[in-house]
């Protein structure tokens, strides 16, 4: 009996354990599908790596730099070194005995031209590191040339000059290399006394000999490349300026272009000169008045020894930035043949850049300080950045444009 009574009573302990074990079945089945559900927030709301592969670009970094720019020319240059580059203020001829074409003219950042004797002008080239193979010619000195060439702290290049030229720059402790062999030479024949030149090679070895090592240059205000964009007359400027001028008249045909100018010095026509704007250089095309362009030698930059320049040079229109022209009181010096200037005060100017012109005033007070140019608002005005001649013409001559 007893062995009867054991059987019922297993199975009976083996019902009253199944609704356990379907307990804990369904607490896993329901921890297993909230550990699926979790799973899935997770992977769901989880950041995911994108393009893990992906190189994002840099961002360039903010911080500006320091534009440093020519006083010479206000030209963009690459160091404060070049800034203080020794000077060279070379007096060049232009007459029609020799002296034309002339040589290197397209690298010297300043010059200055004024009549010289009987009507024949003669310019004052101011160069800081010049390249040319050929520099010239060179020819005599004038006491306004030096006064012009003073602030640019320079030395003086020339072959003899005027009585009180001389002993001024004697006498005033300039750096003075007149005619001299070692860093000059005679051309081929066929230039007359017009065939002394010199070197961008001498002109190195003249500032080592003479330990000049730098120049202190106190060049024109001047806009920065920029600004100068911003003026230009024609369609290729961006952001133009918009020039304005104080007047009580109709402004309705009122018009600063100037394109088409003409320098009168007021002797022989030879002489007078005329500007004609060229858009795509922005510059300032020079003509002779009877209609040939005036061209110069432009020489290789390496040292050739002492070559003509007709045989190692190729020929260039000259086409300065900016063309100034200054009405000076002149007159005949004492020897009744050469021309005396007061190159220091005042007087009316013409300031030609970037397609407009402005009229206004010129000033130098002392041989130390730079010319300085005024609108008729007495605001000073800057000059556009490369090549700069300043046409010094005679109270008796003119300007049209």
């Amino acid at each position: 009996m007893e062995a009867e009574n054991q059987e019922p009573l297993a199975t009976q302990n083996q019902l009253n354990k199944t609704p356990k074990s379907w307990l804990v079945f369904l607490i896993i089945g329901i921890v297993g599908v909230l550990g699926g559900v979790a799973c899935l927030l997770v992977a769901l709301l989880a950041p995911k790596e994108i393009l893990p592969d992906l190189e994002f670009p840099t961002i360039p970094s903010t911080t500006s730099v320091t534009k440093i720019y020519s006083n010479l020319t206000g030209l963009e240059i690459a160091s404060e070194a070049d800034k203080t580059a020794p000077a060279y203020c070379i007096q060049t001829p232009n007459g029609t005995d020799g002296a034309r074409p002339q040589v290197g003219l397209t690298e010297a950042g300043v010059v200055f031209e004024a009549i010289a004797e009987v009507g024949i002008t003669r310019f004052a080239a101011i160069y800081q590191k010049p390249t040319s193979a050929v520099i010239g010619p060179i020819r005599s000195l004038r006491i306004y040339y030096l006064q012009w060439d003073t602030p640019f702290d320079c030395a003086i290049v020339h072959a003899g000059g005027s009585d009180d030229a001389i002993a001024a720059v004697r006498s005033g402790g300039y750096k003075d290399l007149t005619e001299n062999y070692t860093y000059m030479y005679r051309g081929g024949y066929g230039r007359l006394w017009n065939n002394l030149f010199t070197t961008s090679q001498y002109l190195a070895q003249v500032s080592e000999d003479w330990e000049f090592g730098s120049s202190n240059i106190k060049g024109f205000n001047r806009m920065t490349p920029e600004e100068s964009k911003k003026s230009r007359i024609d369609d290729n400027a961006t952001n133009r300026l918009i020039i304005t001028k104080p007047t009580t008249e109709s402004t309705s045909a009122m018009s600063f272009a100037a394109t088409d100018i003409n320098v009168y010095f007021g002797g022989s026509p030879t002489f007078n000169v005329n500007y004609q704007y060229n858009q795509q250089s922005n510059s300032y095309d020079r003509w002779y008045e009877n209609g040939d362009a005036h061209e110069v030698y432009q020489c290789p930059a390496e040292d050739l020894g002492e070559p003509t320049p007709e045989e190692v040079c190729s020929l260039t229109q000259l086409s300065p930035a900016v063309v100034v022209v200054m009405l000076v009181e002149e007159w005949k010096a004492e020897d009744g043949y050469h021309e005396d200037i007061a190159a220091i005060g005042s007087g009316e100017a013409y300031v030609f850049q970037n397609g407009n012109v402005v009229h206004g005033t010129w000033n130098k007070s002392t041989w130390e300080d730079q010319i300085k140019f005024f609108d008729e608002t007495g605001n000073e005005i800057k000059l556009a950045p490369g090549q700069t001649f300043v046409e010094a013409v005679p109270d008796y001559g003119g300007v049209e444009y």
